[in-house]
């Protein structure tokens, strides 16, 4: 039973977490009654709290609720018949310094004459404003009927109390369930919606490639392939052939026209100025080699043939 008791508290702490954002370590508002309770029973506070709650827990206690553990009635050792609502001196002071290892929450009541009831205090704590939402994520502690009354009617409260030395966790109030069922099914339609978005994305994908895929195919089959030349790097270059103008044949160009004319021109007017005419230059031949040594050597031979005579004489 315990087993199944602390598999349901475990669900349910998830339910509240993945709802209404509750992390660890939680935060948890301790009234002086449960402090008491425990303390009776032996347990330890904080230990029960994460065995429940499945988590690390930040205890919290008000203003309010230790002024409350100042103003417990106590017993002396002389009473014969002590009554069941008070406690020893040594009780109480264990009580105020185990309640002082604890958060203070600052509830702005201690400057009244006279401390606030649990529920008052704890109102004006987690719903300051009358929204009905638990805004901070408190989970109220306390072994006041009320007390976990008003919490079941604020949504996304969890409330634990102590029954037998047993600490039980109270299940899901109505509110909290509508809000979570709300939530699911926001969740839900927006996954559908999410899906069919991400589908038609991938319709419209295919669609378009598709399309291509088919433009493609029409432009293979509308290109028309004509004749194929040779490859221009393997084919011999044509060779230039240099043609000079006595074998270019008759001038039809009218450039070459102009330049024949004015070369029969000069050549017209050279002649009728004759020989002896300073316009007229005798063209001169080149000799050659050979003859140009045989010429020297016979200008050598008459100068000794004119030297032999003369002494002769």
């Amino acid at each position: 039973m315990r087993g199944k008791r602390s598999k349901q508290y475990r669900k349910l702490m998830q339910q509240y977490g993945l709802t209404f954002g509750f992390r660890e370590p939680y935060q948890v508002l301790i009234d002086a009654q449960m402090l008491q309770d425990t303390s009776r029973f032996k347990m330890d506070l904080v230990t029960g709290l994460e065995r429940t709650l499945h988590g690390q827990v930040k205890p919290m206690i008000t203003q309010c609720t230790m002024r409350h553990f100042y103003l417990l009635p106590t017993s002396t050792p002389t009473d014969a018949t002590p009554s069941t609502s008070t406690m020893t001196m040594s009780s109480k002071n264990a009580l105020i310094d185990l309640a002082r290892t604890f958060e203070r929450r600052r509830c702005d009541h201690h400057t009244l004459d006279e401390p606030l009831s649990t529920l008052a205090c704890f109102t004006s704590v987690v719903d300051p404003k009358g929204s009905r939402t638990n805004k901070n994520r408190y989970i109220v502690a306390s072994q006041e009927e009320e007390v976990r009354r008003w919490a079941r009617g604020i949504k996304g409260v969890p409330s634990v109390y102590v029954k037998r030395s047993v600490m039980v966790m109270e299940p899901m109030s109505e509110g909290s369930l509508g809000v979570r069922e709300g939530a699911e099914r926001g969740k839900l339609r927006g996954g559908i919606r999410k899906s069919g978005e991400h589908e038609e994305k991938k319709r419209k994908r295919v669609e378009e490639s598709e399309d291509q895929v088919q433009d493609e195919k029409e432009a293979k089959k509308k290109r028309t392939r004509g004749l194929k030349g040779p490859n221009p790097l393997s084919v011999k270059k044509a060779k230039k052939e240099i043609i000079s103008e006595e074998k270019a044949g008759p001038i039809n160009s009218s450039h070459g026209i102009e330049k024949a004319a004015a070369r029969d021109i000069s050549a017209e007017g050279s002649m009728a100025a004759g020989p002896d005419s300073t316009s007229y230059k005798k063209k001169r031949k080149r000799k050659h080699k050979s003859g140009a040594l045989a010429q020297e050597n016979d200008s050598a031979v008459d100068v000794d043939h004119v030297q032999e005579e003369s002494i002769s004489t």
